[in-house]
């Protein structure tokens, strides 16, 4: 089988959640647990992080891996969806997982998957850790997929559970209520295994202290450990000036912090990062100095390839994509929008058909003018049917279905001091790049 062939039978054969949503949902363990056996449990040949949350869990995840790989460890990170290439997915010390690789493991164990019928997320799991035992990882950084507590991630022992933050997504599996989401969440959290929250929330955060008293397991509030009190923007990152809240974390007081992610938004995800690998150091789970901390996240994207996170595509129109694709995310990268100086707002909008998009409307800008587009996906929501909910909310705009001619009108139409964004669903802006980088 080439590459391509490979793709193809996993997208065609296995159910896929980016692809068809719900239908893709195991609510079980158990094909995950027969692969992990077949495969030898390759998971307990190396050490792991464990990461969950709404919103911020793929950049906590990228800044830790590009700590870890600055303090000089062996790195495997697993995250989810990819933007172009599903090698993305797997990554050891932010070089992607070879062609070749994901060939011989498909062609190598294809009649146990067309036996299992495991869904796309169950394999691609089950590449992702015999990948990194096999790489001999010293550590893996591994993000969540859906939830917690029955992702197929969710075999591993980590030495640090992170959970970000909790919002509303995907409700249909995780429930109608922050509590109902937060216990979900809270299924990483593992016996006497530490565990850092990156928000106090006054519903979810009881629930974490239940689960870690349940499981004798230190729970850490990173928003009660330290703040940022100033950000400096630059053109390729941001300077922040942080601020301990506490005396464990005295050691980054009035510390400055480059990060080159440029997201408004990632101030919270750097405290929830850093506070994560404070706990690494200050339990001996691993060793990590304070430079190896700076350097991680001066080059966060560098050395992980992390992209989509308020990214700058073009300057002539200025041209800006985001993956925030729920209320919570697109609040955040709306608010930092606002800030942008602009003519005029060309906007090049899209989501999937599973979102509220009834919450998302009130977030989104009122003068931008709107292409309404959908990605090439079946779980995507029709681009009539998009503009027609936008439309009756008084957004205005054009349907534009195609993804590619909607970004080539929104940048026709736009002049020298006017802006193009692009967001609402991680697929567009995948497409989006896969054209203009």
């Amino acid at each position: 089988m080439t590459y391509s062939e490979t793709i193809n039978y996993l997208f065609s054969s296995l159910p896929m959640f980016h692809r068809i949503g719900a239908a893709a949902y195991r609510a079980s363990l158990g094909t995950t647990l027969k692969l992990d056996e077949l495969f030898n449990h390759p998971h307990k040949k190396f050490r792991s992080i464990h990461v969950a949350g709404t919103n911020g869990k793929g950049s906590v995840s990228h800044i830790i891996a590009s700590i870890l790989q600055s303090a000089g460890y062996r790195v495997g990170l697993y995250t989810s969806p990819h933007l172009t290439d599903f090698r993305e997915r797997i990554k050891v010390d932010g070089k992607d997982i070879s062609e070749n690789e994901v060939v011989l493991f498909v062609e190598k164990y294809k009649s146990v998957f067309d036996e299992l019928h495991p869904s796309f997320f169950e394999m691609t799991v089950a590449l992702a850790f015999d990948y990194f035992a096999r790489r001999q990882v010293d550590v893996a950084v591994v993000e969540v997929g859906l939830g917690g507590r029955l992702d197929s991630t969710n075999i591993i022992s980590p030495l640090l559970s992170v959970i970000t933050n909790i919002g509303f997504d995907h409700t249909e599996f995780l429930g109608t209520a922050i509590t109902e989401i937060a216990g979900e969440k809270a299924g990483i959290i593992k016996h006497q295994t530490p565990v850092v929250i990156g928000e106090w929330d006054n519903e979810s955060s009881i629930v974490f202290l239940q689960k870690a008293m349940r499981e004798n397991a230190c729970i850490v509030f990173a928003s009660q450990c330290a703040k940022v009190n100033s950000v400096r923007q630059y053109d390729t990152c941001q300077e922040f000036e942080i601020s301990a809240l506490n005396a464990d974390f005295k050691d980054f007081d009035n510390k400055r912090i480059k990060l080159d992610l440029l997201g408004n938004y990632q101030r919270k995800n750097i405290i929830t990062a850093l506070v994560a690998v404070s706990v690494l150091q200050k339990n001996n789970l691993l060793k990590i100095s304070n430079d190896a901390i700076l350097a991680g996240f001066a080059n966060a994207a560098k050395q992980t390839g992390l992209r989509g996170r308020w990214q700058i595509l073009s300057k002539n129109p200025l041209t800006i994509c985001d993956t925030g694709h729920n209320a919570h995310g697109l609040n955040l990268s709306m608010d930092q929008l606002k800030s942008v100086k602009r003519n005029k707002l060309f906007f090049v909008f899209g989501i999937v058909g599973d979102k509220d998009l009834q919450s998302i409307l009130q977030f989104l800008p009122r003068d931008a003018f709107y292409i309404f587009t959908c990605a090439d996906i079946p779980r995507a929501m029709p681009a009539a049917d998009l503009a027609q909910q936008c439309i009756a909310a008084n957004l205005q705009g054009k349907i534009i279905p195609n993804v590619k001619n909607a970004l080539f009108h929104a940048r026709k139409l736009a002049q020298k001091d006017d802006v193009v964004f692009i967001g609402g669903s991680t697929y567009v802006v995948a497409e989006i790049i896969d054209i203009l980088m």
